[in-house]
């Protein structure tokens, strides 16, 4: 045998094999749980946005909606009181029933309502008079950020001790609150908190069995977020603020426009009765 053919050819690094089965699960195990918390994000974050558009929208637009539902009862009343006829009658009624006060209603539009009734601002929006408009409160860019970077860094699912993840779902809470309500100043302060806190034990399951039933569970969770995003997607408020993503307050305008119109439109039906 030659002294070439008794050389040992060298292996390329990585070719031999020898890597364990667990290491290459636990990393998918790692890569699909980052991709959960970015998930997480993203579908906490347009939950936060539907929220306060659903908010902004109840106290702009309204007293609109209100305005409507009254003009269309006085019609239908004037109507039926002109024609007698059983069928106006009871149209009128339904109508009338339409803008009944419900229990509590004055607690949920406290801001619009005073003691005279409607209040200046939810006037303002009838006549050509101008508006203050509604307190801003979705989440600034640097509240995106400063939220982004606490679930990232103190994310439950990062922690696989009881303990560690039960102070991290109570810290969670505490962070989706400050970011639901737009404060800055308090993320600031959570992030100083967490980054005094105990180290995050870094805990690394060892067996396939502990790695797969981890990727299941992921798969489970992605799952139900996907169930809520796609509700959120559906839902009357994520439809239309999808309609205007970078712009909400601008398709607020458009749609109190074309309410505007259509008052305009109920009061010269209802002044042709001689009503108004």
């Amino acid at each position: 045998m030659s002294e070439q053919s008794e050389q040992t050819v060298p292996e390329e690094p990585g070719a031999s094999g020898d890597e364990r089965p667990e290491a290459r699960l636990d990393r998918a195990v790692r890569a699909a749980e980052q991709a959960l918390i970015e998930f997480e994000i993203a579908v906490e974050t347009f939950r936060v946005e539907v929220e306060n558009f659903s908010r902004l929208h109840h106290q702009k637009l309204g007293p609109m909606y209100s305005r409507l539902d009254e003009l269309d009862a006085l019609i239908a009343e004037a109507k039926a009181a002109r024609s007698g006829d059983p069928e106006d009658l009871r149209m009128a009624r339904e109508a009338r029933a339409l803008v009944m006060p419900m229990p509590g209603v004055e607690e949920l539009f406290h801001d619009w309502l005073d003691s005279d009734g409607i209040s200046d601002d939810a006037s303002a929006m009838l006549t050509d008079r101008s508006v203050k408009p509604p307190e801003r409160v979705r989440p600034s860019e640097e509240v995106r950020r400063l939220y982004r970077e606490l679930v990232r860094r103190a994310h439950p699912d990062l922690a696989q001790d009881e303990q560690e993840r039960a102070r991290r779902d109570a810290f969670i809470v505490r962070v989706n609150a400050a970011y639901g309500r737009g404060e800055e100043g308090l993320l600031r302060e959570l992030a100083e908190e967490w980054a005094a806190g105990p180290a995050p034990q870094a805990a690394r399951p060892s067996e396939s069995e502990e790695l797969y039933a981890r990727l299941e569970w992921l798969a489970r969770r992605k799952e139900m977020l996907s169930m809520v995003a796609g509700e959120l997607e559906e839902s009357a408020i994520g439809a239309m603020l999808r309609m205007a993503p970078d712009d909400p307050d601008r398709l607020l305008e458009e749609i109190a426009e074309q309410l505007l119109a259509e008052v305009s439109e109920r009061e010269a039906e209802l002044a042709a009765f001689g009503t108004l």
